[in-house]
């Protein structure tokens, strides 16, 4: 007697399990019960479980039954003449779903040669245990998992061309390519996702070489000619976007050019762009600290007297500015109204992204790196036929992330630029890298990919053969222009007064524990203190009761407020923090006292 339980729960016994298992299949093929409903009958358990619940994955399979796929040639060409669907097979239960707990009990083909008497299942396509990113990656079956994983991550931050109507969009923060193309080496699910309609890469030449030491740790080096031609470049979209907001009492923002009595007023030469609506002018060039909208709102906090006299209360300045360490073009402006009727300024800038030091670029098998050097094209090595290469690629990311279809991925895109054709690349269903050795070597090419380079600045040979081909590499959105940050001084917040934080915000950069763990080992305890001055505050401290004294600016003299004057009252250092938290517990009735030792 087996127990049988639906969802987990127990819901009664059975005493010939592998009949009522299969009978229940057997209906759920026939339509009988919904295809998503699976059954498992666990031997050493004794149990048939039973499951219907949401959120389960669950995959498509074509049913084998006596050592023969149900799947026939009349049914593929029904398919094709479009007289049945997918949603036919499952009907015909040609086709069933199973999920992870359904496949213990099925033996699964993946090719319909390889199918015995023991398989239950035959995969409609090996490639289907891939997602839509990760199917995209050439030759994937002979890369290591993680890589994979990586590679199918990268391909979402690329840049590319993301819709065609990008110039009428308003977007947050997006990127478009100039020159995008359409890999040379393919998989079938570039026909299918219709990749030609919005790709995110170049074909570029790359030769597998470590050159000067500036492309150590996974950085690239870059041909300074390619990018003077256009390789990677791409332009930088951000919308500025503010509304006239209503408030009690009927008064409103405005959008116009603020006036000089106007509570905040920057300068005359920020407001140099605004026209006479308050709105920038379309292809103007600004820098940090332009203003884009002008904007004046009603006074912050109107007392009761001031409702009444609204002539006393000067209005403020609440313009849309460009950032700390932005800069662009106005690209685009609309004037428009929101949901409630109120006005809506959208001004989309636009900036030119060159690729520089820093930017990061990516192959489809997680090999991503930054650019460490940009070199001129007449220092570049090149090869005996004149070819430069425009990426150089160190080899010592090869051995220990074990991604070969880099690799084939390189010598596949060599046969396919010399020959004209795209290459087949699909995982587990590709072109033989054995077809495409000898098809290179009909090319006038050694069939192992090497070839032999000259060193770009003696015009010597290199020793060794250098292995170069071409490839599809990505440009990720991670840019140096949007992360590079620095900071001497500048604003501190109020209640910690501390300096701000985030780029944004010219926030400083945090010295945090494991930093200030390096500076104790290596001794450099003035640099230690010289780096966690930021909020450094002198008060005056009661030696006798050890809480924080009172100094009167006005009469030039300290007191404790508890002790009164005739005390001993030190002036100290500390941290402005420190002293807030001080200040906290004494408001929940904890008495910090501080101690003082004599200096020596």
């Amino acid at each position: 007697m087996s127990e049988v339980f639906l969802n987990g729960k127990f819901i009664g016994t059975t005493d010939n399990p592998k009949s009522f298992v299969d009978n229940l299949i057997e209906h759920r093929r026939k339509g009988k019960i919904h295809y998503s409903i699976n059954i498992l009958y666990d031997t050493i358990l004794n149990q048939v479980h039973i499951e219907s619940s949401k959120g389960r994955a669950v995959r498509p399979l074509i049913v084998v039954k006596n050592s023969k796929p149900l799947l026939t040639d009349k049914h593929l060409e029904q398919l094709e003449k479009s007289e049945i669907t997918f949603s036919d097979l499952v009907a015909q239960g040609v086709i069933e779903y199973l999920d992870a707990m359904e496949e213990e009990n099925a033996l699964v083909a993946f090719f319909e040669n390889e199918i015995t008497e023991k398989h239950t299942h035959l995969e409609i396509l090996p490639l289907v245990m891939l997602g839509l990113c990760t199917s995209l990656v050439p030759f994937a079956n002979f890369n290591q998992s993680t890589r994979l994983n990586a590679g199918s991550k990268n391909q979402k931050q690329a840049l590319g061309l993301y819709v065609t109507n990008f110039l009428i969009r308003m977007d947050m923060d997006v990127n478009i390519l100039y020159t995008p193309q359409l890999p040379i080496v393919q998989t079938v699910m570039h026909n299918y996702s219709e990749y030609e309609k919005h790709p995110a890469g170049q074909n570029v030449i790359v030769a597998v070489l470590s050159f000067d030491g500036y492309n150590m740790e996974d950085a690239i080096l870059v041909n300074k000619g390619s990018i003077e031609r256009g390789f990677s470049r791409s332009s930088y979209y951000r919308p500025v976007i503010t509304e006239e907001l209503r408030y009690s009492g009927g008064l409103t923002d405005e959008i116009s050019v603020p006036d000089k009595d106007v509570k905040g007023y920057k300068s005359e030469h920020d407001y140099r762009f605004l026209e006479e609506d308050g709105i920038i002018y379309p292809e103007a060039k600004v820098v940090e600290g332009d203003v884009i909208i002008g904007k004046t709102s009603p006074p912050r906090f109107l007392s009761s007297l001031d409702e009444y006299n609204l002539t006393t209360s000067s209005r403020r300045e609440t313009s849309m500015a460009i950032k700390h360490g932005e800069k662009g073009v106005v690209d685009f402006v609309l004037v428009t109204e929101n949901e409630e009727g109120n006005k809506l300024v959208q001004v989309r800038l636009r900036d030119e992204r060159v690729p520089e030091i820093g930017d990061k670029f990516t192959s489809r098998h997680g090999q991503k790196g930054v650019v460490g050097m940009i070199i001129p094209s007449e220092d570049m090595p090149f090869s005996s036929s004149g070819i430069v290469p425009d990426i150089l690629f160190n080899p010592h990311g090869i051995p220990s992330r074990m991604t070969m279809a880099h690799l084939i991925e390189m010598l596949g895109g060599k046969v396919g630029a010399l020959n004209g054709r795209f290459i087949d690349g699909t995982a587990f269903d590709a072109e033989s890298t054995q077809s495409l050795r000898e098809e290179l070597h009909k090319l006038g090419f050694r069939e192992n990919g090497v070839e032999t380079f000259y060193n770009g600045r003696t015009g010597e040979q290199y020793q060794a053969k250098i292995y170069a081909g071409n490839m599809y590499y990505l440009k990720l959105k991670h840019m140096v222009a949007n992360k590079v940050h620095a900071r001497a001084r500048g604003p501190i917040q109020l209640l910690t007064r501390q300096p701000t934080e985030g780029r944004a915000k010219e926030g400083g950069l945090r010295l945090g524990e494991m930093e200030k763990d390096t500076f104790v080992a290596h001794g450099t305890s003035l640099l230690l203190k010289e780096r966690f001055d930021s909020d450094r505050t002198v008060v005056p401290l009661c030696e006798k009761c050890g809480l924080i004294a009172v100094h009167d600016e006005y009469k030039n003299r300290s007191y404790c407020p508890i002790c009164g004057d005739n005390v001993e009252i030190s002036n100290i250092e500390l941290s402005y923090a420190f002293k807030l938290m001080l200040d906290e517990l004494k408001s929940l009735g904890v008495y910090p006292k501080v101690k003082l030792k004599e200096k020596f």
